[in-house]
């Protein structure tokens, strides 16, 4: 069996093993950034710990390296922190277990951490290093990412010095990132007029789709199950004039909607239409989407004890914007190709009292291109009397055609490696956006090893990968003279 102490690079897995013995979920981040700030005292390093608990160390050059421009090693301290359904284990005060199992290096039953413990590792190591040749380092290791990008967010940039930034926190070897998508939440909200109801009613159940994230699986065109419900919604008024008695579906904005519903009430002639009428439409549905969505159901019943229902200006103002409202990839990029540029993403659709909720999550790596299609929605609802309202916004990072350090680190790795690095773009956050914000004069670039299943208990790292990205980050230093 290998144990820890025996992986290499050593003094890497060390500190990851230190920082996974220390609670830091998301929101939770004291002791972590506390740690960050002993580490640096202990080892006589200049550091800042400021009131969101964001962390910067600084290292001065070695020898011929000391008048060189500082370059910033970034990453975030903060983790989701998922377990399996068995497990006892209490985030905010156990220590994460590890476990190696042939090349990958692994959690039992909860989240690793390695997103982004991995570049807190990297950097103390570089921190703490005596025979590492380097310009002057500037470890910056946030807070709350993975909730929003919080301490990112709250950064005073006059801090910082550098010009060059290295974010490690991607997850495939080779890949280097040079952009990624801003976002926003889109807020439609119906004001709704209910009326008392003695029709019955049939409820309209969409299930089985494969979902995923709306911004790195939204080219893989999955179906959206609140956009078939309105679509089936808008195909069944021919059949009849219904109301709509209750309606829900998707859980989070982020992901795309494997699941939608809808009650709706009729007289039984009409309703006996519409069952018939949805029959022949979910057979068409299954098969444009059998590909993708081959477990995709659409199912019918009854329903029961309905009392209350929209009356029919409400149901045919919401049935109408969602047969409309775009959803799913809307522009590629002109710059990188096969990459995903902005898209739009009906995320969550709830019921209250007072209104029904429509949010939909809006993303572009062009941010006037994303406030164009937010705007266009916004248009959309203001024509069926919705009011709209954005939340949750965070900047784009767009692609620069010139940039050294992209140059550069195509040309290390290269080096080492012998094979060709590839450059992409992400279409979600980073928060190389958020930054870029406050450093616009800074050439930035992403990548990181090869991580596995992140945010999930199955999450891994692969240890090779681990070694192979040190050689290149201690490679790539070496030529920032």
């Amino acid at each position: 069996m290998i144990l820890m102490k025996e992986l290499e690079p050593k003094k890497v897995f060390d500190y990851f093993k230190e920082i996974s013995a220390i609670p830091r979920c998301s929101k939770n981040e004291k002791m972590i950034s506390d740690y960050l700030v002993n580490f640096a005292e202990k080892n006589k390093l200049e550091v800042y710990q400021d009131k969101a608990l964001n962390i910067i160390i600084k290292k001065n050059g070695t020898k011929g390296y000391e008048d060189s421009s500082p370059v910033i090693i970034q990453g975030h301290m903060d983790m989701v922190c998922e377990k399996v359904k068995e497990s006892k284990h209490d985030f905010s005060k156990n220590p994460i277990s590890l476990s190696i199992k042939e090349d990958f290096l692994s959690a039992n039953g909860t989240t690793l951490g390695g997103d982004n413990g991995i570049a807190i590792a990297y950097g103390l190591a570089l921190l703490d290093s005596k025979d590492i040749p380097h310009p002057p380092i500037e470890l910056l290791i946030t807070t709350d990412e993975e909730s929003g990008m919080y301490g990112a967010a709250a950064i005073k940039a006059d801090l910082l010095k550098g010009k060059t930034l290295l974010n490690i926190d991607a997850e495939e070897e080779g890949v280097f990132f040079v952009s990624c998508a801003g976002g926003m939440n889109l807020i439609c909200e119906f004001d709704t007029k209910w009326e008392k109801t003695t029709k019955k009613g049939l409820s309209i159940d969409i299930s089985g789709l494969r979902g995923g994230h709306s911004g790195l699986e939204i080219d893989k065109q999955r179906a959206n199950a609140i956009k078939i419900l309105g679509r089936i919604l808008k195909e069944i008024k021919n059949a009849g004039d219904y109301n709509i008695a209750n309606i829900a579906g998707g859980l989070k904005s982020n992901a795309i909607a494997r699941e939608a519903k809808a009650t709706i009430t009729a007289d039984t002639a009409v309703l006996n239409k519409i069952k018939a009428s949805i029959e022949d439409l979910s057979k068409i549905i299954k098969d444009e989407f059998l590909t993708v969505d081959p477990d995709l159901q659409v199912k019918v019943g009854n329903a029961e004890k309905i009392t209350s229902q929209l009356d029919k200006v409400s149901t045919d103002k919401i049935v109408d914007f969602l047969f409309v409202v775009p959803n799913g990839v809307q522009s590629m990029s002109m710059d990188l190709e096969g990459i995903v540029e902005s898209s739009l993403n009906l995320g969550i659709l709830e019921q209250s009292e007072q209104a029904i909720k429509l949010t939909i999550s809006v993303r572009s790596s062009v941010e006037s291109i994303m406030d164009d299609i937010a705007k266009r929605v916004e248009t959309l609802a203001s024509l069926v009397g919705a009011k709209s309202s954005r939340s949750g916004v965070y900047p784009s990072w767009e692609y620069e055609a010139e940039s050294k350090i992209r140059d550069l680190c195509l040309k290390v790795y290269k080096k080492l490696t012998g094979k060709e690095g590839k450059i992409q773009s992400i279409h979600a956050g980073l928060e190389c956006g958020v930054l870029k914000k406050k450093l616009p004069k800074t050439d930035m670039i992403s990548f990181g090893p090869n991580l596995y299943n992140v945010h999930t208990p199955d999450e891994h790292i692969s240890i090779k990968s681990v070694n192979n990205l040190w050689e290149f980050i201690k490679a790539l230093l070496k030529e920032l003279k």
